[in-house]
């Protein structure tokens, strides 16, 4: 999200958050769409509010990796030979402790991945009766020995249906339910409304 990568870059002292009026919750989406379109916030990817995707298509690699298409093991073992020894790119070559300090300090203070914050869910076993929540989807499926994009395509399409029989899996979202909220930045005249979603 832009946000993010934005607090990250310029800090969170370069910001505010204004809560810009309450109201009742049926309410929050048309209230949501006036301050979008009377202030124009710089860093809400959608157009509409409780629609992020509309007016945007996915890509069409996206839509691949969203169908949950992976390679074959003998695809697998070729792409991975295929890069292997004299065949990988820094095949031979040393970084100099100054490049390793460069590409270290590139790193520091942000999240892994390209600026995005991990996903934090709820995992529930119906047969023990144990909810357990986890840092981000992959430390989900690395604790339950599963795929991730098991989990994923289970929170995306809505299942209601535990997984195996035995999990269930769902988004953990923090908010305040009845306020819009108003991101400023100090460094720039812009500022942004924070997209906010209400679980049912």
């Amino acid at each position: 999200m832009a946000i993010c990568c934005a607090l990250l870059k310029h800090g969170y002292s370069n910001f505010s958050l204004i809560i810009l009026e309450y109201c009742l919750i049926t309410e929050l989406l048309i209230r949501e769409k006036h301050y979008q379109k009377t202030l124009k916030p710089e860093y809400n990817i959608a157009k509409e509010p409780g629609a992020p995707m509309s007016g945007r298509k996915h890509s069409d690699a996206t839509k691949i990796i969203m169908s949950g298409r992976t390679h074959s093991d003998a695809t697998k073992k070729i792409m991975s030979d295929a890069k292997k020894g004299e065949n990988h790119p820094n095949y031979g070559k040393t970084l100099s402790n100054k490049t390793k300090k460069i590409l270290s300090d590139a790193k520091k203070g942000k999240p892994s991945g390209s600026c995005k914050p991990s996903q934090q869910i709820e995992v529930t076993d119906i047969k023990n009766n144990i909810t357990t929540y986890y840092d981000s989807i992959n430390e989900a499926a690395r604790a339950l020995n599963i795929k991730q994009s098991t989990i994923t395509n289970y929170i995306l399409r809505n299942q209601q249906n535990p997984y195996k029989g035995i999990y269930t899996f769902k988004k953990v979202e923090f908010f305040l339910v009845s306020s819009i909220f108003l991101f400023s930045s100090n460094f720039t005249s812009s500022s942004t409304l924070a997209e906010r979603k209400i679980l049912s």
